[in-house]
Formats: structure tokens, C-alpha cells, sequence
């Protein structure tokens, strides 16, 4: 029984990434192409100056650190696709809109994704 407690200090840490990494993968091509047919807002969390050199039109830009405070500014009964510049921001968005009561949440990932499904 000592062996296991000397390996619950490794396998904590190693439970705690494999939940942040599932928990901010991607949405499937699938899943968005359907969440877009049923007019998803797509919401870009970098900031103003990234957003400004290369946002999409169709997206509205809410820095990560406003997100919460702006989330009133979406609308509740449609989905929401949520991106960044890597996916890793656009994770935690997707946790700060499901917060707020957001039911129809995704990762959509890096914006450059949004371009090539749109285009």
C-alpha cells in the first residue's frame, strides 16, 4: 500500500493535465460545420491589435480578459465558436461562456481554422 501513496505525487499532476488538455481540444470539423448552419456566433478572444491584422468579418472580437464581463453582449440561444491565434485562450473561453450559462459552446481552435471553413 506505501508503493501506490508514493505514486499518487506523479499521477495527480498527470490527471490534471490529461483534463486540460480534453477539455480544451477542438470541436470536430463536423460539429462546426453545424453549429455554423445553425448560425453560430463566432467569437475571437485575442486581443484588439491581433484581431485587427487578420480577423475574420463574420467574427466579433472579445479579448479573453473582457470575455466574462461582455459575455451579455452574445446571444444565449445561439452556439457559440470560440478561437484564438493557437486554441489554447480560446479553451479557456469556451470555460468562461459555459460559466456565464452558455449551453452550445466550442473550441474552434486557431482563427486561421475559421477561414478555411468559411472561404
Amino acid at each position: 500500500m506505501s508503493k501506490l501513496l508514493e505514486y499518487w505525487i506523479y499521477l495527480i499532476p498527470l490527471a490534471v493535465v490529461a483534463y486540460l488538455w480534453w477539455s480544451r481540444r477542438s470541436a470536430s470539423a463536423a460539429d462546426v460545420a453545424a453549429m455554423l448552419d445553425r448560425q453560430a456566433q463566432i467569437v475571437d478572444v485575442r486581443t484588439s491589435a491581433e484581431f485587427k491584422g487578420n480577423g475574420h468579418a463574420r467574427a466579433v472580437n472579445i479579448p479573453l480578459d473582457q470575455l466574462e464581463a461582455r459575455a451579455g453582449e452574445l446571444d444565449r440561444a445561439r452556439p457559440v465558436l470560440v478561437c484564438c491565434e493557437t486554441g489554447s485562450r480560446s479553451g479557456f473561453g469556451v470555460s468562461i461562456l459555459k460559466r456565464a450559462g452558455f449551453t452550445e459552446v466550442a473550441n474552434l481552435g486557431s482563427w486561421r481554422r475559421i477561414h478555411a471553413l468559411l472561404s
